[in-house]
């Protein structure tokens, strides 16, 4: 009885340990990844701007076949929105607020249950017939203690779905024809 009310001391301790160092954790994360990508950027760009396109090569949208996708506003522009259901990857809702020819896509992103936004953008720069795409998300968890663990891990935890986003991006954009 002893060593388990010992062991139970221990582990509230540890508990409210972890949650108050959680606080000190800033409240900001980001993520960022890149890839060169053999293609001409006007062939790049548009898979990128057009909503409709990320279906195509995005993790996100592969991993759940039977997504629900709906689209609104103008096709690859200021505005293009649209929203998703899913039971593995969850609803939610994304508008590009910045698109930029040749140059970038900025947009915000909202998960059901999340009060606060992702805003990711993707920036291309050109060089020849071939360029970089370099993919950022960046947020801000707010005061949870829990929420700022995950933002101190959100690199490792995002990276993987931007590195493999782009990977489909430029085998995509590669493909002749």
């Amino acid at each position: 009885m002893k060593l388990a009310l010992k062991v139970l001391k221990y582990l509230v301790g540890l508990i409210v340990v972890l949650l108050a160092a959680g606080f000190l954790l800033p409240a900001e994360y980001s993520a960022q990844r890149s890839v060169t990508i053999n293609a001409p950027v006007d062939k790049v760009f548009p898979l990128v701007a057009n909503q409709k396109e990320w279906k195509r090569w995005s993790v996100w949208n592969q991993r759940d076949p039977n997504m629900t996708m709906t689209y609104a506003g103008p096709e690859a522009a200021v505005g293009s929105k649209w929203t998703w259901t899913s039971k593995s990857e969850g609803n939610g809702g994304m508008e590009i607020v910045k698109a930029d020819f040749d140059k970038t896509v900025a947009y915000v992103l909202t998960i059901e249950g999340i009060d606060n936004p992702f805003n990711g953008r993707i920036d291309f720069a050109p060089a020849g017939d071939k360029v970089k795409v370099t993919w950022t998300g960046e947020g801000n968890v707010g005061m949870s203690p829990i929420g700022r663990w995950f933002a101190f891990f959100m690199d490792k935890m995002l990276g993987p779905d931007l590195e493999g986003s782009l990977k489909n991006l430029k085998e995509l954009a590669e493909r002749k024809g």
